[in-house]
């Protein structure tokens, strides 16, 4: 129960970065409702407005779906070349007859894997969804469990998946934030596959389609991913471009016309390549910080992140900065060199700038009896404080 209770408590540590009195970050509008545009290789979040609200993703959704089908192939559990079968469930619900987005597919024909992601992510097909469900899991329904497996590993805390084409659904909830963490690991872990959102047009049964994405079309380097639009989302976007070896990750959700999702999205990412400059705050290596260790050979651990830290800061401007190191504690003992101890996180303004792990810099070894004693005696005691305490300022 002690040590439960321990883990229980939040600590934070503060760092200052900058120099008081700098100057302010560029400020930057846009008519989307929930925005933000992220550095991919940084970290960095440049820019957001309502990032954590919840939002229909409507077909955005088809990236996660797109994510499950990524992982079945690098696992090996699933060729491009397999073929899967169209029910009449599929047809039905996401072909022609649905009145949605389509691929035009064929109830009982079969289909390869491969045509299945051009027709989910070129012409944001409803039916190649449902096939593609179908044939991995048996059945949507455990597809969409898989969705929301893969979502909680990667962090997606506010988001919550209930079918695999965006049809409306009150539980099916999603954040502009959690958009852009998905659309970076995508990115990032499946560059082979990834290019399936980038062709620019795809023909099935006859009928020829152009990508939805209309970045792609722009001269600015964007190369993926999703749009979307249902009338309780309003019309959505999250698409990726690379300026110069840099890659930023947009997402724009809740704007009313096609046009406004296309130029919003446009004008945040040819914001973000002019206005911005990478800096580097932690050299790789240096402690970011300390943390409190529990029944240790010492009473703190210096914690680091892997590699250099940087961030995306606005050109010329020199931003002041705070920065916490959030994590449970105090840390028990024994501590091993590159556990995993907590977050770095770094706020700019009113932007949550970066929000990356860290890590133990040093082994920790248990610490003699008379100290763990020792430790357990002061964490009592304060525990037995904040336990107080707080119950005096509830209200």
């Amino acid at each position: 129960m002690a040590r439960a209770f321990i883990l229980a408590v939040t600590l934070a540590a503060a760092i200052v970065l900058g120099r008081p009195g700098a100057a302010q970050a560029q400020s930057f509008q846009t008519l989307a409702p929930q925005a933000i545009l992220f550095d991919a290789d940084t970290h960095s979040v440049l820019f957001e407005k309502g990032a954590d609200d919840a939002m229909a993703p409507a077909s955005m959704v088809k990236i996660m779906t797109a994510l499950v089908v990524f992982e079945e192939i690098t696992q090996g559990r699933l060729k491009l070349d397999n073929e899967m079968v169209v029910s009449e469930n599929a047809w039905r619900r996401g072909g022609a007859v649905s009145g949605g987005s389509t691929m035009f597919t064929v109830p009982n024909s079969r289909i390869k894997v491969s045509d299945l992601l051009s027709g989910l992510l070129v012409q944001s097909g409803n039916d190649a969804a449902i096939v593609l469900a179908e044939g991995i899991a048996g059945s949507e329904d455990n597809f969409v469990r898989l969705m929301n497996e893969r979502g909680q590993k990667l962090g997606l805390k506010r988001s919550t998946f209930r079918n695999v084409m965006g049809f409306s659904h009150p539980e099916q909830r999603v954040t502009a934030r959690d958009m852009a963490m998905l659309a970076d690991h995508v990115v990032s872990t499946y560059p082979e596959l990834y290019r399936y959102f980038g062709q620019r047009e795809f023909t099935w049964n006859r009928v020829r389609q152009q990508n939805r994405n209309p970045l792609l079309t722009m001269d600015i380097g964007a190369d993926g991913l999703k749009t979307g639009n249902i009338e309780e989302s309003g019309f959505g976007l999250v698409g990726s471009a690379v300026q110069n070896g840099q890659r930023l990750i947009v997402v724009v959700n809740g704007l009313k016309t096609a046009r406004d999702r296309s130029q919003e999205a446009r004008k945040l990412l040819e914001w973000g390549f002019r206005s911005f400059e990478s800096r580097e705050i932690f050299a790789a290596g240096e402690p970011v910080g300390e943390v409190s260790v529990f029944g240790g050979d010492r009473s703190s651990l210096p914690v680091v992140a892997k590699g250099a830290v940087k961030l995306l800061l606005p050109r010329g401007a020199s931003d002041r900065m705070r920065g916490r190191i959030i994590y449970q504690g105090p840390v028990l003992a024994p501590v091993a060199k590159g556990a995993e101890i907590g977050r770095l996180r770094i706020e700019r303004g009113e932007t949550k700038a970066l929000d990356i792990p860290v890590y133990a810099a040093d082994d920790v070894a248990a610490g003699p009896l008379t100290r763990r004693a020792s430790d357990a005696a002061i964490e009592l005691s304060t525990g037995w404080f904040r336990k107080a305490l707080s119950r005096t300022q509830a209200p």
